[in-house]
């Protein structure tokens, strides 16, 4: 009973992982699972991929591998991970392969990991691997370099969850050399692989991208034990240097100095700029523009945050990022100026504790007047108020009591009334009070009768007292008016400086939704921004900046609502009333930059189709020019042949006959494939789609195309009949099929050019699947495309030098015809020399 009672242990979850597959994850996991059964840890293999790689079968042995779970789905046979078959097992470690899979369909759960969430919640260990391409915050940017959308996604929560978390890294030419000796893919995948998605920049890109999203999660990890600690003082596990910028003539030398301070130090550089609620370092939009590219073109980033009080807010921005070195300008401020308020660097130097302080010198320096204070009203202005509220009428009556036979009480009375002028305007109502009560005093007190005593005894006295009082009250309410005024102009200005930056955000940069909440969560001091939408009853996370982001509205500190359907949830901090403003507007901005994105999607697809359109009148116009050729061909061996005074032997008469037969055929290809481009074009002919394999479509191109090259260079033909169907149209893939290989017939033959390398064929046409489509790739090893023509290949009339026979109409048409089926064309370098067309269509039933 007691151990019913006992609370379960969690399992810990640890992740391999990579940039791309191939890396070793699966390799480095076994290896930890054989280190764990050495030491006589419980390990069992609940589902491991080896994809057939003999070094990782090897591995596998010695391992107790639980059986998976078949499931039948549309009379195929999937096998998955028996959850249940586990969890009775019971081990202490279990290897749970593909973190991101998505269970066949009648599974008890819709993801893998959340299979893996039951067996950490039953307490058993669990080593799991993932590659980068599948977290789900990265999957837009991995698309656009890979030209492929991953479909098995995982949230990135799940990963930044796990116990352990190992970067398995190897450079993109290992990982190539690995892929071209067969340890990755099978011997018909690698050339669509080699060509596609592991080109060298593509991972590089990738790796790039691993390498900084683990070490951003370093950084988190590192950020929230600090917090949990409640550890202020930086940490120098990694160089930063903040500088700090105004925006003023100095900043340019502040930053340079501060980028070599970084670079010596291979620190990262961040650009801080202070928006203060007083108006003494407001700057333009154009300078803030200026400040922001000047970071771009020293690899900074740039930042602003708001705070009334300059040197705390620099150093919480300091100590929030764990920066180590933060760098400051000398005052601008003149040497009077600095005898009232010493500035930020030395408030700054005061307190910054064990951040390192660099005080930069610039011509700029002690040029300045500023006013004295941080606001109209400052406290050394009110200190030099009541400074001046006592002297002036001391000062006052000591000039009427030395000038007593000079001047009358009328100019005692005008001096008086001059000094609590003078204080309403330097200190507001309070010294101004002080001034005239004292003044008023001062004058009763030596100038009036009777002299020496506070007795009133005329009532014009009386009313001059209060005359003082009045003026004073009046003046200083003028003053507090304006000193009112003057802060809501500041802070309307300080709204229009972020509002500016929200909206540039959103013009400008190529993730607008994401960075412009990061700039709210930075401008506020927010631990996290999430922009929620409501979809089917259910609210969904569009983006997020920052480590907790929220599920819904009700677990938001503060909740903006765009729309009923799209909230802001903000966490970490209540803000004051007067900030909604500010983040409707920019709540209002991501909504913007969101619908922006969807419709740039939708922008692409239109030009797409007006591009094919183009393609098509351009065909149309020069019909009259690709005509002429064969028809001139049959025309003269007729000629020939009617000739009654030209004896032609048996065996040039049936030359004369080939001619024209090639001819006519020649020319009925060329119509057919005009009048389809037409068609297509006006939209009066469309595809008929349906599953179509290559094999089949293969052979019969290669029975149309024209026999007498065929003849004379071998085609080698490797298409898997086991390859998925494609949604094409038959007809028009056999064409498309039948063009590229009589291109490469007539242009990649290796005779033009060079030998072929004796382990090669001269023409080559292979199949092979990525991702959700299926590719045909047809091989030459011929004289190649000369550098920069390849994206002129498919354009109407284009003949390789405009030496060789042909009327160059065959690739145009193929492209067309394969935009026409939702596909994709495209040239590549053959290895060793020559070009390779690939034709990618999607897989039938699958998403293009």
């Amino acid at each position: 009973m007691e151990q019913s009672t006992r609370p379960r242990r969690r399992g810990e979850l640890r992740i391999y992982f990579g940039a791309a597959p191939g890396v070793g994850k699966t390799y480095a996991m076994l290896g930890e699972a054989h280190r764990r059964l050495e030491r006589g840890t419980d390990v069992v293999a609940g589902l491991v991929e080896t994809h057939e790689r003999a070094r990782t079968d090897r591995l596998l042995e010695g391992l107790e591998v639980v059986p998976r779970r078949v499931v039948r789905h549309r009379g195929h046979e999937l096998a998955e991970l028996d959850l249940d078959a586990v969890l009775a097992r019971r081990p202490e470690v279990v290897l749970v392969d593909e973190l991101a899979h998505t269970n066949a369909p009648g599974s008890r759960n819709a993801k893998r990991w959340q299979d893996v969430h039951e067996l950490l919640d039953a307490g058993i260990d669990v080593l799991s691997t993932v590659n980068v391409q599948h977290l789900e915050s990265v999957n837009d940017v991995v698309e656009a370099i890979t030209g492929v959308r991953q479909r098995e996604t995982v949230p990135d929560q799940v990963v930044r969850r796990a116990e352990q978390l190992e970067l398995v890294d190897i450079t993109p030419e290992a990982l190539r050399r690995r892929l071209a000796h067969g340890n990755v893919y099978p011997a018909r995948r690698i050339d669509a692989a080699l060509g596609n998605y592991f080109r060298p920049g593509n991972l590089t890109a990738l790796r790039e991208l691993a390498l900084l999203w683990v070490a951003d999660q370093v950084d988190v990890a590192l950020r929230r034990y600090r917090d949990e600690q409640r550890i202020t003082d930086p940490w120098e596990a990694r160089e930063r240097v903040v500088v700090a910028v105004t925006g003023g003539p100095e900043t340019e030398t502040l930053v340079r100095r501060a980028s070599r301070i970084a670079a010596r130090a291979g620190a990262e550089l961040l650009v801080l700029h202070v928006l203060r609620g007083d108006g003494l370092t407001g700057v333009s939009p154009g300078a803030v523009s200026g400040m922001r590219r000047l970071a771009a073109d020293l690899g900074a980033t740039f930042h602003t945050v708001v705070g009334d009080d300059v040197p705390d807010a620099l150093l919480d921005f300091a100590r929030g990022v764990n920066a180590t070195q933060l760098v400051l300008g000398t005052s601008r401020r003149s040497r009077v100026a600095r005898l009232f308020d010493e500035g930020i660097g030395a408030g700054v130097v005061q307190r910054s504790g064990r951040i390192d302080v660099h005080m930069v010198t610039h011509e700029e320096a002690g040029r300045g007047w500023r006013r004295l204070g941080r606001n109209p009203l400052g406290v050394s202005r009110r200190v030099a108020a009541f400074v001046l509220a006592v002297v002036g009428p001391a000062l006052a009556t000591v000039a009427g009591v030395v000038l007593r036979e000079e001047f009358s009480i009328s100019t005692d009375l005008v001096a008086y009334f001059l000094v609590t002028v003078l204080v309403a305007l330097v200190g507001g109502l309070v010294p101004a009070l002080l001034a005239a009560l004292l003044s008023g005093a001062l004058l009763n007190f030596f100038f009036t009768q009777p002299y020496h005593s506070l007795h009133v005894a005329d009532e014009e006295n009386l009313v001059m007292l209060l005359a003082m009082v009045v003026v004073a009250v009046l003046v200083a309410t003028v003053v507090d008016r304006a000193a009112r005024r003057t802060a809501q102009a500041t802070a309307a200005r300080t709204e229009a400086s972020l509002l500016t930056s929200y909206a540039r955000t959103v013009l400008t940069s190529p993730r607008p939704v994401d960075r412009l909440l990061e700039k709210v969560r930075e401008n506020f001091g927010l631990s996290s921004v999430t922009l929620l939408e409501r979809r089917a009853g259910e609210w969904h996370r569009v983006a997020c900046a920052g480590p907790s982001e929220c599920a819904g509205p009700d677990e938001a500190d503060v909740d903006v609502a765009v729309t009923p359907d799209v909230h802001l949830a903000l966490r970490g901090r209540a803000l004051p009333a007067e900030t909604r403003g500010v983040l409707e507007t920019a709540a209002g901005q991501a909504l913007l930059a969101l619908r922006q994105q969807r419709m740039a999607a939708e922008a692409a697809e239109a030009r797409r189709h007006a591009e094919t359109t183009e393609l098509r009148t351009a065909l149309l116009s020069a019909v009259g020019h690709d005509l002429r050729t064969p028809l001139t061909s049959i025309k003269a061996a007729a000629g020939s042949l009617r000739a009654p005074d030209l004896e032609l032997s048996p065996r040039d008469s049936q030359e004369l006959l080939a001619t024209v037969e090639e001819s006519a055929d020649r020319l009925s290809s060329l119509v057919d494939n005009l009048l389809d481009s037409s068609r297509l074009a006006t939209g009066a002919v469309r595809p008929r789609l349906r599953p179509v394999t290559y094999d089949e479509v293969v052979a019969r191109a290669l029975s149309g195309v024209d026999g007498r090259a065929a003849v004379e260079v071998d085609v080698e033909i490797d298409v898997d009949e086991s390859l998925p169907p494609v949604t094409a149209d038959a007809g028009l893939l056999e064409r498309v099929v039948a063009n590229v290989v009589d291109n490469a017939l007539r242009h990649g033959s290796p005779g033009l050019a060079r030998a072929v390398p004796p382990a090669e064929p001269p023409i080559a046409i292979r199949a092979s699947t990525h991702g959700e489509r299926v590719e045909l790739r047809v091989v030459d090893h011929g004289r190649g495309l000369p550098k920069g023509v390849a994206d002129t290949v498919f354009l109407p009339f284009q003949r390789l030098g405009d030496s060789t026979s042909g009327i160059g109409l065959g690739m145009s048409v193929a492209k067309g015809f394969v935009d026409a089926m939702a596909g994709t064309i495209r040239t590549e370098d053959t290895p060793g020399g020559g070009l390779t067309v690939v034709i990618s269509l999607p897989v039938a039933g699958g998403d293009a």
